[in-house]
């Protein structure tokens, strides 16, 4: 099951036993029950499997060249015949990057653009949301923004919607309920997901859309 599955992890250092390992969670493993996860997890390391650990640390990735704000764990590691027993994490770079910086130079197809059906039924889910005192629902990108994380599943693209008031032609390529919304509302395409997980331009997507998005935002 999943939540063991650092288990299998510990198991294949114990067996091949790398000179370096890196693991990366979410920030919420610091304080997940309890933090005793986490204790856990360094006690395997440290003790059972005798690697020198720093302690863990968030890092951002909107301090590293990315517009998108996403914290992750890291967990680093160095086995003891390396002798390395000192670790500085990276520090924040001093450049500030926004969604305009990895934002399509060419307008993307119509299919990106979201329909006034759908938009409305998003206004209406935030709205219902927002009654109840959440704070869930679709959010906006603007150029000088920085994205939301993005995820797999949920509303990961509806949460990190944005404005391009470039199309012209607003005849839907796909089937649609209502017409192309006018505001220029649009989801990001999956090349501006790979931008914002630090893919280069080169890097090939061989996959129709929405496998390229489950792989960007695993």
């Amino acid at each position: 099951t999943r939540g063991t599955l650092f288990f299998e992890i510990a198991e294949i250092i114990n067996r091949k036993k790398p000179k370096a390992i890196f693991l990366e969670n979410v920030k919420g493993l610091i304080n997940h029950n309890g933090g005793r996860t986490l204790a856990t997890i360094l006690n395997v390391l440290r003790n059972d499997l005798g690697y020198f650990v720093p302690e863990p640390q968030i890092v951002n990735a909107k301090d590293f060249g990315v517009p998108q704000n996403r914290e992750r764990i890291y967990i680093v590691g160095f086995h003891k015949n390396t002798r390395v027993n000192e670790f500085t994490y990276p520090k924040p770079i001093k450049k500030k990057v926004t969604f305009k910086d990895i934002k399509e130079k060419k307008v993307p197809a119509t299919k990106y653009f979201l329909s006034t059906q759908y938009l409305t039924t998003l206004h209406n889910h935030k709205a219902r949301h927002e009654s109840k005192g959440n704070g869930f629902g679709f959010e906006i990108i603007l150029d000088s923004g920085i994205a939301n994380a993005i995820v797999v599943g949920g509303m990961g693209r509806e949460r990190n919607l944005v404005y391009d008031n470039r199309l012209k032609d607003y005849t839907p390529t796909t089937h649609i309920k209502g017409e192309v919304n006018r505001e220029g509302i649009r989801k990001m395409t999956p090349r501006e997901w790979a931008r914002l997980q630090g893919f280069p331009d080169n890097f090939i997507i061989p996959v129709a859309d929405a496998s390229a998005y489950k792989q960007f935002g695993n």
